[in-house]
């Protein structure tokens, strides 16, 4: 990564899929970058990026986030939100999605132009892909114990747990006018996106 890093004035950094060592492999790429004389780096992070995050993976982004600003380079922290593709993948087989999020609102961001329930996503998941999806709030115990069959590790599980949770709080709620800003378009909503 290091040499591939060679000659680079600005950089992109795409987090890999979750793992267990993802924070250390992060800083380890953040360090390469500024040995390499990258002036200016992209951070792809989580939307309310913090140390109290209630979605566990937001506070491994936060401390990204401290490592790059520590790093000497200047910075651009690209704070997503749940991603709208996302949505039909955490459905089942069923079209069942479960989780303890309750009637918390989530955005999409850079934020899409809308703050949505995960039922009110199966709905429009209904009517435009023509399959039925619906939405069942779990408990706690519930979640953990759906998601206990597959093998993943603890962490991993209480990654994907905190999900719905961080949605439930309403952490995940706000809209920004970001894309609009920076693009001069709006923002494509969950059933725009669906649709194409």
């Amino acid at each position: 990564v290091r040499r591939g890093l060679d000659g680079l004035d600005v950089v992109l950094m795409v987090s890999a899929a979750e793992s267990e060592k993802r924070l250390d492999e992060r800083r380890a790429f953040v360090d390469a970058a500024a040995e390499a004389g990258v002036r200016h780096l992209v951070d792809i992070s989580f939307f309310g990026a913090s140390p109290a995050s209630t979605f566990l993976l937001a506070r491994d982004h936060d401390a990204t986030e401290q490592h790059i600003e520590r790093s000497g380079m200047t910075w651009t922290h690209l704070r997503d939100n749940l991603y709208a593709d996302f949505m039909p993948l955490l459905a089942d087989a069923d079209g069942v999605i479960r989780g303890p999020a309750r009637a918390g609102r989530v955005t999409f961001s850079l934020t899409g132009p809308e703050a949505i329930t995960l039922s009110e996503a199966a709905v429009t998941m209904s009517r435009v892909l023509g399959r039925d999806y619906s939405f069942r709030d779990e408990t706690l115990d519930e979640a953990y114990a759906s998601r206990s069959g597959h093998g993943a590790p603890s962490w991993q599980v209480d990654a994907w747990v905190s999900t719905y949770t961080a949605i439930a709080s309403g952490e995940l709620s706000a809209l920004s006018d970001d894309v609009h800003q920076l693009t001069g378009r709006e923002p494509r909503s969950l059933a725009d996106l669906l649709a194409r």
